[in-house]
């Protein structure tokens, strides 16, 4: 049999192999990162006279952003050229908000000794919550002993001297604790001039005790009745219920009054975006979907009853495409729960009363989906969501004027760290940066281009789909020439063959 040969048909299902990899590679390249990549621009004005400025995002960037962590954001100079910029969140601040709390002061009282007394012990009797009710002292007394002889006991005077003070600052400091951060003393009474060194130590129960500062205390009068006075004891702020003030110099006198100065951190509210969206039907029968942009880093939602009187219990949640369990079906969609509450809107003695907004872990979805725990509720609510606006920190470099260009899907992340755009900037130096003004937004000259990136991903989709086709079509026909060429190869094959045959054989070929 002669060999057979298919050169030819290889070949050319090799090219059309090619044809489908060629533009499937080219549409998978790179593109070139310049403002016409981009949907929308958002002009820039700065003064010029600061390198480093920061512009707070305004909504329509978190609505018109296509990405969840704004990676599409890109700061272009007049030549089109990307400056460096960097995301940044102020950090909330916490005012000190400062009190005073007046101390209740029991006098701790011990006979005085004679030589051999032993240590002193206290008994200090609460009530029930804790305050002190008395303080007592009591001394072991240390009994001589003479060779061969009963110890004697040391002889001791009936008089009681003040050695310290007991200090209760109430039960409140039991349920809510303060930071105590100072000591403040009011003058000895019957004394103009004084001068001790005293000792300060802390607890909480009574019976662990730490020692928490020192001071010189001291009040010097003149003859015009002037007084100067060095009357505070600090420490670094810490929380505690009672205290113990002994002497280490000077006479131990009563105090008039002892104040504690308390401190507590209130931490700020941030400044907070807020949009309001209103409902369209969800995919299961009650939901109320909200579509957002998936941009916005969601910490709060509100929503707007408009009912007089309505108690609305609901779960906030969206939607999640999963492969389906169902024959004959690809996927489906399920509801994930992300937080429940209870809102509402009561109109009492003329009063109206309204919940307030919801924290909720933040998330960034472009479609909210809130689903009523009362399957008979008709209400439409709004929903208002809310979020912490970051600060673009850019350097002003290149050539002015700059632009804000967004509205990319495929973008990668652009925000460098912090210290590489304002190095050795303080979080006070941050938050007075140059404010930057913005102009109209508008769409890029691109923006059809940018638009359609997805069309155009379609349009490079369905020209690979007619190109397979075409291939595969080919391929149909290239295997069919090639099956037609197989069999009358066979076929002459088998017409030698036989022509051979009857040679050999000396009889007449059939």
């Amino acid at each position: 049999m002669k060999p057979l040969h298919f050169s030819f048909p290889s070949a050319l299902l090799a090219l059309g192999m090619a044809c489908v990899a060629v533009p499937a590679l080219a549409a998978d390249a790179a593109r070139p990162d310049v403002p016409a990549d981009y949907a929308y621009a958002l002009p820039l004005q700065i003064s010029g006279k600061q390198g480093v400025v920061g512009l707070r995002l305004p909504q329509s960037v978190y609505l018109k952003a296509r990405t969840a962590g704004l990676d599409d954001l890109r700061v272009f100079d007049a030549k089109g050229v990307a400056q460096p910029f960097s995301l940044y969140r102020p950090p909330l601040d916490a005012a000190a908000q400062r009190a005073t709390l007046a101390a209740s002061i029991f006098p701790l009282r011990t006979r005085a000794q004679a030589e051999g007394a032993a240590a002193i012990d206290i008994d200090i009797e609460t009530r029930p919550d804790g305050t002190v009710r008395s303080v007592k002292a009591r001394t072991a007394i240390a009994r001589k002993k003479a060779k061969g002889k009963e110890p004697e006991p040391v002889q001791e005077t009936p008089e009681e001297k003040l050695t310290g003070l007991i200090l209760d600052f109430g039960a409140a400091m039991a349920a809510y604790p303060l930071r105590i951060e100072a000591l403040r003393f009011g003058a000895p009474k019957d004394q103009a001039n004084y001068s001790a060194e005293v000792w300060l130590e802390a607890s909480n129960d009574l019976k662990r005790w730490e020692t928490v500062g020192a001071a010189e205390l001291s009040w010097l009068s003149n003859d015009n009745a002037q007084t100067l006075a060095s009357d505070r004891l600090e420490f670094a702020p810490q929380k505690f219920r009672y205290a113990r003030l002994s002497w280490r110099r000077g006479e131990p006198v009563l105090f008039s009054d002892i104040r504690a100065e308390t401190v507590t951190l209130q931490q700020s509210e941030p400044q907070r975006e807020t949009l309001w969206i209103q409902p369209k039907p969800g995919r299961f029968a009650g939901d109320l979907a909200y579509p957002a942009g998936v941009a916005i880093p969601v910490e709060q939602i509100s929503l707007k009853l408009s009912e007089p009187n309505i108690v609305y219990p609901m779960l906030l949640g969206h939607y999640v495409e999963r492969p389906s369990r169902q024959t004959g079906k690809a996927t489906e969609w399920d509801f994930r729960p992300r937080s429940s509450a209870t809102f509402y809107q009561i109109t009492q003695d003329e009063q109206v009363r309204r919940s307030g907004s919801l924290n909720v872990p933040v998330g960034r979805l472009a479609e909210w989906v809130i689903r009523p725990l009362n399957t008979t509720a008709t209400a439409q609510p709004e929903l208002g969501i809310s979020w912490q606006a970051a600060t673009l920190v850019f350097l002003a470099g290149g050539t002015p004027p700059y632009t804000l260009g967004f509205g990319r899907e495929d973008a990668r992340p652009a925000s460098q760290p912090l210290e590489q755009v304002a190095p050795g900037f303080s979080v006070k130096e941050l938050g007075k940066l140059e404010p930057v003004q913005f102009g109209e937004l508008h769409e890029s000259a691109a923006k059809a281009a940018a638009e359609s990136v997805a069309a155009q991903a379609a349009s490079s989709a369905s020209r690979r789909a007619f190109i397979l086709w075409g291939v595969l079509l080919l391929g149909v026909a290239v295997l069919g020439g090639m099956a037609w060429k197989l069999i009358g190869q066979m076929k002459a094959a088998a017409n030698s063959d036989t022509s051979d045959a009857a040679e050999d054989t000396g009889k007449p070929e059939a």
